[in-house]
């Protein structure tokens, strides 16, 4: 199959391209870059209007499969992917068996064959996620892993976490930690702050989150090894991290769209879909994220993509953590921090592109002649607003719900195949 592109604002850091070119592809692979005067079996013109990035990447999402498919599968939780613009997702082991062997491995993978994109699946740091013993690392690696994480808790047992750490460069493995300690939170449900006093309900003390950040940096630093932190929420993880950076440290992180666009005070609706873990904080906590996203000291955008059904979500007290955000996260980092003047398109290439690429390891995607033809082509431009019961996720928690967005997948291109189109 040919496809060509005509006229698309192509943006792509890693190729240090940034004009408006025509992109030519044969069976997946980008064959020009530049002015193409051919034909080919699909025909897309840019207009001139439309974007295009490499492929997004999200390296931090839930697909609940196996085990908790009442709440997403693989299917629908790539579907959502593609129509958020991704490419690739990486998905996390806390599923049911927990992804700490083959078998569990195997399955995701052949699942995920039919789906159009790249699922990439990540193993658990410890048997059955109980922080009592390591996975085996070859055996993960072998079975097509690219990360291990205990995500949806930490490795409660700080020598078995540094043995992770340090083991973990050997078989290609970033280690990508859940950063909440379970006693300092103790039962509570949201930030430990003024909204949790006027709803009466038990808070997570941001300790819980920077504690165990300066945790794993330490023991990071300890065996000169890599860390990757995930959503981080607040302005004391960020202080550690931009601090151990400076030092050196081998450290990355991320954040998820919701910890720049809202503070705790959507939880006085006592609407559990603006529940998620770590909980959203402070406008001061808001604003050190934002600030760290401008400024390089978060690595990368994720959603922490986490469907729940109705019923889960119907009670606020007992409601579980999470949000979908696969079909928002594009929209509202262009939303909010494009088109407020805070990022370039550029920036946020490599926010949602290019480093989740690198911090795992996996072989980048390029616009450049060669590469495999992995796209993502959005409009700027396009106002629509977030209608939970449009989204392809199966679950419906969107924290963004009714929210007016500014910028629209139109495409989503991946191995030359389209994959999405609006």
């Amino acid at each position: 199959m040919t496809l060509l592109i005509k006229n698309v604002h192509a943006i792509d850091p890693s190729s240090n391209l940034d004009d408006v070119v025509d992109i030519y592809a044969e069976n997946g692979v980008i064959k020009k870059v530049g002015k193409v005067d051919t034909q080919a079996d699909r025909i897309i013109d840019g207009e001139s209007k439309l974007v295009a990035f490499p492929g997004l990447f999200d390296m931090h999402v839930h697909l609940r499969d196996p085990g908790f498919t009442h709440k997403e599968d693989i299917i629908t939780g790539t579907n959502a992917a593609k129509a958020g613009g991704f490419t690739a997702v990486a998905c996390m082991p806390n599923t049911k068996p927990v992804v700490d062997n083959k078998e569990v491995v195997d399955y995701i993978l052949k699942k995920a064959e039919s789906t159009g994109i790249n699922v990439y699946p990540i193993g658990c740091v410890t048997k059955g996620m109980k922080s009592l013993e390591l996975t085996d690392f070859a055996e993960l690696k072998a079975a097509g892993c690219v990360a291990i994480s205990d995500d949806g808790r930490p490795v409660e047992n700080a020598e078995l976490m540094r043995q992770a750490i340090e083991k973990s460069g050997d078989y290609g493995f970033t280690v990508l930690s859940h950063c909440e300690d379970l006693n300092i939170i103790n039962g509570g449900i949201i930030n430990k702050g003024n909204v949790s006093e006027k709803l009466h309900v038990k808070g997570m003390d941001r300790a819980s989150e920077d504690y165990i950040t300066a945790r794993e940096i330490a023991l990071a630093m300890s065996c000169d090894s890599k860390v990757h932190i995930c959503h981080v929420s607040t302005k004391g993880s960020v202080n550690i991290i931009k601090a151990a950076k400076k030092d050196g440290v081998k450290v990355t992180c991320e954040t998820a769209p919701h910890y720049f666009s809202y503070t705790d005070e959507k939880l006085l609706s006592r609407d559990a879909d603006y529940r998620m873990s770590p909980p959203l904080r402070t406008d001061e906590d808001r604003l050190a994220i934002e600030n760290a996203v401008i400024d390089g000291t978060i690595d990368c955008i994720i959603t922490d993509h986490a469907p729940h059904t109705a019923d889960e979500k119907a009670v606020f007290e007992t409601a579980p953590n999470g949000v979908v955000g696969l079909e928002t996260s594009l929209a509202m980092t262009l939303t909010k921090l494009y088109h407020t003047g805070k990022i370039s398109l550029s920036k946020i290439a490599e926010l949602m592109s290019v480093n989740p690429r690198k911090i795992l390891g996996i072989e980048p995607v390029k616009i450049s002649e060669g590469s495999k033809c992995d796209l993502t082509l959005f409009d700027t431009d396009y106002e629509w607003e977030v209608i939970p019961d449009k989204l392809h996720s199966k679950s419906k928690n969107t924290v963004f719900k009714h929210e007016k967005c500014k910028g629209k997948v139109i495409y989503t291109i991946c191995n030359g195949n389209i994959v999405f189109e609006l």
